[in-house]
């Protein structure tokens, strides 16, 4: 599901209750396939913009899960789309989810550097709130300069995030 346009939104309470429908689906269809499921992204930080969509690491043991996980997905409406690029992180699109709110779905084994940079990034951002303020202005900013190109949204947003990750060495 790619996102078209840029809407940052203030830090929405009902992001919180959003991640824990979707996560009750999803864990109801992986049941001990999934070792945990994370809310990651700017929704998983109180107090932080974002875009309105919840962003989902599910963890994996490995890669010998991946097929049942697939077939699991599949069964409530995910389609595996591949890593996309990103090495570790499997990323899922759906239909049929009107009922939840818009989300990015991604399983990851439990070893991926990528769900460790989102695990570490999140933990730092609820910890740090100057951190918060600074990363909702320049997302708001990004939103602002550039409502109609997330690739620009996206360079204009990642010195901070890089900032971040040298920080705290992920």
């Amino acid at each position: 599901m790619v996102t078209k346009s840029v809407v940052v939104l203030p830090y929405d309470e009902q992001w919180e209750q959003a991640f824990a429908h979707i996560k009750d689906e999803i864990q109801e269809a992986l049941g001990s396939l999934a070792l945990s499921i994370e809310h990651v992204g700017s929704t998983s930080v109180r107090g932080l913009s974002a875009k309105p969509i919840i962003d989902i690491d599910v963890v994996i043991k490995d890669y010998s899960v991946l097929d049942a996980v697939v077939t699991a997905l599949e069964e409530i409406g995910y389609l595996h789309e591949g890593d996309l690029g990103i090495a570790a992180r499997e990323a899922f699109k759906y239909d049929g989810k009107e009922h939840l709110q818009k989300h990015h779905l991604y399983v990851c084994p439990q070893d991926s550097a990528e769900l460790k940079r989102h695990v570490a990034f999140r933990n730092y951002l609820r910890s740090n709130p100057e951190a918060v303020r600074e990363y909702s202005r320049i997302k708001e900013e990004g939103a602002v300069f550039y409502p109609k190109d997330i690739e620009k949204y996206i360079q204009h947003k990642s010195p901070f995030i890089e900032k971040i990750y040298r920080e705290i060495g992920v």
